[in-house]
């Protein structure tokens, strides 16, 4: 905000009452008319309310519009290519490289942007494991996006803390700073650079808070790996009252925070961790999720969190007057979403930490409407489905995307995050996937009985019972046929599964058109994964389909 008037705020005399010895003129941010430092959600309500950010809706939550972007920017994303970090790092199509020279001019422009101005500082952390804990500062020029750093990541505890807080990494967003694209060298006016050798991602010309979230998520992804060894993962996990871990991978809208979020396990969290020798853990402290169209039946846990005070709502249509949302307008965006801390789950665990996984599930959203609902896999049928990332992008996630669904292969089920190469994450999991022995299995939540347009979306309580039926040891012992295109095992019968879900082709009114429709689709595996040939095994290689 520019206060040119220099009007008194709700929280100014609050403003340096927790703030961190290591300031940011460490990184040239001077002149600036008020520092917020680690306000908690309270204050943050009042000044994002009193600059007018957001509105209070009913029961408590805020809502917010986040301008012209209500999806990821990915085409809009790079990574600062320099010496130390250009080895390791995947370049193309989600790492685009940027010249130094180019970033330093950019930031330049931005830290002049910021003279006059206030900011908002919240020092935490990245990752609940202390053993792997990266220390990060979000500055942000709205109150509202304050507030969802501290809802999603990790915060110290005690004022002390906060003193002594300093930062290894810093994310800036400025969403009323545009990038000139004729001189920096950018696709828009939009942009968010990673630079890692200066420890610094900077954020301009949008306020969709994902992309705060995915930019910890990115640097962590780089760092973990290479310095401790640690599998990153963007996935969900939860576990079961005996302390039995299952992870679920799945990009957006395939059902990996509404799976999680089982009433009957434990959530340790809804979208990414970490595996270490210690176990799993939770790299952030709340959860993202998509409310389009949630239901207080199916989805309870989460559809209450849409009315609990501390939540933010990003583009949920309101009624101005009573304050009340409705969940099923898309006329915003189809990705509308609810930040909120991970305790407002009533079961989840505390310290967002569990052992290590015995059950690992990907999720699938096959708007093909062939692939079975569930699937054993081998390892190296793990390996394979693991690179491939196969899923199919649901409208409002990125923008640009159709209201149909759109096929597509996101490497490790998060390509746009991951920042080494697909074969050094795949060997990191395989490791870890033999060393505890974790079954592996391949989930579709997409169509059944024909593809999208003509089939119907596989209904969530047929997918709740074979996950209860995976997580409890129903599936071990039955009858399995083996998929005569990708070879992977599903079961003959599980109870309260239709027999016409578990062999999809008996769903469909023509199976001639299923196998040709299934056959096609084998052939998209096969193209996508020609590019992994250089540096893949060839035992993960044989894994694929044969058509």
């Amino acid at each position: 905000m520019n206060n040119i008037l220099d009007i008194k705020t709700p929280a100014e005399s609050q403003a340096g009452s927790i703030r961190s010895d290591y300031g940011l003129d460490n990184l040239g941010l001077t002149n600036l008319r008020k520092v917020y430092w680690n306000l908690p959600v309270e204050a943050l309500y009042e000044e994002a309310i009193f600059r007018g950010e957001a509105r209070i809706s009913h029961n408590g939550p805020i809502i917010v519009n986040t301008g012209n972007h209500t999806a990821r920017a990915a085409n809009d994303k790079f990574i600062v290519r320099e010496p130390s970090t250009e080895e390791n790092i995947w370049w193309g199509q989600y790492n685009r490289p940027f010249p130094t020279e180019k970033f330093n001019e950019l930031f330049s422009r931005v830290q002049g942007y910021l003279q006059g101005r206030d900011v908002f500082v919240q020092d935490c952390y990245g990752g609940a494991d202390p053993d792997y804990q990266l220390p990060v500062r979000i500055i942000t020029e709205y109150a509202w996006h304050s507030h969802f750093a501290r809802n999603m990541f990790i915060k110290p505890q005690t004022t002390e803390e906060y003193r002594r807080h300093n930062p290894e990494f810093t994310v800036i967003a400025v969403p009323g700073f545009k990038a000139f694209p004729q001189v920096d060298q950018t696709p828009s006016e939009t942009f968010i650079v990673l630079n890692f050798d200066q420890k610094l991602c900077i954020i301009g010309n949008t306020g969709y808070g994902g992309e705060i979230k995915k930019s910890v998520f990115t640097l962590l992804n780089y760092l973990l790996p290479l310095n401790d060894g640690v599998m990153t993962m963007h996935c969900s996990a939860n576990a079961g009252k005996q302390g039995d871990v299952a992870l679920f991978f799945g990009l957006s809208g395939t059902g990996k925070t509404t799976l999680s979020a089982d009433p009957n396990r434990m959530l340790i969290g809804d979208d990414e961790h970490g595996w270490s020798d210690n176990g799993i853990f939770n790299f952030e402290d709340g959860c993202y999720a998509k409310v389009i169209e949630l239901s207080e039946a199916t989805e309870p846990q989460i559809y209450a969190c849409t009315r609990k005070f501390g939540t933010i709502l990003e583009n949920v249509v309101y009624d101005p007057v009573t304050r009340m949302i409705d969940l099923d307008d898309p006329s915003l965006t189809e990705n509308t979403r609810a930040s909120y801390p991970l305790d407002f789950i009533e079961n989840a665990v505390v310290e967002k930490r569990g052992g290590h996984p015995k059950n690992i599930i990907f999720l699938t959203c096959d708007a093909s409407g062939v692939f079975p609902p569930i699937a054993r896999l081998s390892v190296e049928q793990a390996m394979y489905h693991f690179i491939s990332g196969y899923t199919s992008k649901v409208a409002g996630t990125e923008i640009g995307l159709r209201d149909e669904p759109e096929i597509t292969f996101s490497a490790c089920f998060g390509g746009p995050f991951m920042v080494h190469k697909p074969s050094f994450y795949a060997d990191l999991l395989r490791r870890k996937i033999e060393r505890y022995n974790v079954k592996c299995w391949l989930v579709n939540t997409g169509w059944v009985g024909g593809p999208y347009g003509v089939g119907k979306r596989i209904s969530i309580h047929y997918t709740r019972a074979l996950l209860n039926a995976v997580l409890d040891g129903k599936l071990e012992n039955v009858e399995y046929y083996s998929d005569p295109i990708f070879g992977f095992q599903v079961p003959a019968v599980c109870e309260g599964v239709p027999v016409e879900v578990l062999y999809p082709a008996k769903a469909w009114t023509n199976e001639d058109e299923y196998w040709k429709k299934y056959r096609q689709l084998a052939s998209r595996f096969v193209d996508n994964f020609k590019k992994f040939e250089q540096t893949i095994p060839k035992n993960v290689m044989d894994a694929g389909p044969k058509i």
